[in-house]
């Protein structure tokens, strides 16, 4: 398998397998309704999911071996996430049977397959951690479930093998994506550093002292990478995370040390970080002009809602590799250099001063 078509190529999943793909000789077309054009090795192809005529037509030609879903469109109910977004995955799988070369799709989910959505994110009756594959889909509407349905009757209808990745939240580099701790955290720290604010951690006391996991996106795409080219891994559903657990009152310490920043206690109030940045928008701009950086606008780097959500989380979340492991996949990554890593590359293309 040496053609890949990415769906959802400007996202921080999209981008950094994009990458991973093209160093490893992989031919790389990049779907999206904005994909970038200025990535090398990329071929762009600009069409919306949602548009089934032009999909079928910009897709009539294709002649890709493995196709990688990464997208999504975040809607005001659940309800709606499922019609939206299993609507995407459905018209993309439609458009690709008449090239006749798909060989295996894998889908990009998460671990709101366990924790449930937004709308009830971390309630109820969640299973236990370590989460594992094996462990039942919830009693709740979730469209990580009706995507894996689609995904599941396109592949016995056309034949293709498929696998399912539930990253725990992604550490990597993309700018203007919708959910992305490690550059909100970024510029969450570099404004505390400008003004001499607090860095204040922003979530539950169960996350400041319980064990917790990540996913660095460059290890993601290298499974994604494995579980397409591994016949042992075909019609699986995976977890994917770094390999190590941490405490956030060990990890914000970390952070704050890259910054050359003080941790503060953790306070005595939940302080999340829609508050604390929300009157921060014209700091950032000034920040940026006077160092150059090449995104003034705080909206369009910093998703402090998704940050909010992951850190506020009343519960412990911790997910097992075994199965990947059993299977080959033995990449580990240390979630603090998966963080400075970032950081360096942030500071490197000017969007932290």
């Amino acid at each position: 398998m040496k053609t890949a078509l990415i769906v959802g190529a400007g996202g921080i999943v999209g981008s950094n397998l994009a990458r991973h793909l093209i160093a490893n000789k992989w031919q790389v077309y990049g779907l999206g309704r904005r994909p970038p054009a200025d990535l090398p090795g990329m071929a762009p192809v600009s069409v919306d999911l949602l548009d089934r005529t032009s999909l079928q037509r910009s897709l009539r030609d294709m002649r890709a071996d493995a196709v990688f879903i990464g997208a999504w469109l975040r809607q005001p109910t659940e309800l709606e996430n499922i019609a939206v977004n299993s609507a995407m995955v459905r018209n993309l799988l439609d458009a690709l049977p008449a090239s006749r070369t798909i060989r295996h799709v894998a889908l990009v989910t998460g671990l709101k397959h366990y924790l449930g959505p937004f709308e009830a994110y971390g309630r109820g009756n969640t299973p236990p951690t370590p989460f594992r594959e094996t462990q039942p889909r919830l009693d709740v509407a979730n469209f990580y479930y009706a995507q894996e349905d689609e995904l599941f009757a396109a592949s016995r209808r056309d034949g293709f093998t498929w696998s399912i990745h539930r990253p725990h939240t992604i550490v990597g580099y993309a700018v203007g994506n919708a959910m992305n701790m490690g550059v909100t955290l970024a510029v969450y720290a570099s404004i505390c550093r400008a003004t001499g604010r607090e860095f204040i951690f922003p979530g539950s006391a169960v996350q400041w002292n319980g064990l917790t996991d990540m996913t660095d996106a460059r290890l993601l795409a290298r499974h994604l990478e494995w579980a397409a080219s591994t016949v042992a891994a075909h019609n699986q559903a995976f977890n994917v995370v770094n390999g190590d657990v941490f405490r956030w009152s060990w990890m914000w310490e970390q952070i704050a040390g890259w910054f050359s920043l003080q941790a503060a206690p953790f306070p005595d109030e939940p302080l999340p970080l829609e508050k604390q940045l929300a009157d921060v928008g014209p700091l950032w701009a000034d920040l940026a002009r006077r160092h150059q950086l090449i995104a003034p606008d705080l909206s369009v780097l910093a998703s402090a809602w998704h940050t909010d959500a992951d850190l506020g989380r009343p519960i412990e979340v911790v997910t097992d590799m075994g199965k990947s492991r059993k299977l080959g996949f033995l990449d580990y990554q240390p979630t603090d250099e998966s963080f400075f890593d970032l950081f360096e590359r942030l500071r490197a293309t000017r969007v932290i001063p």
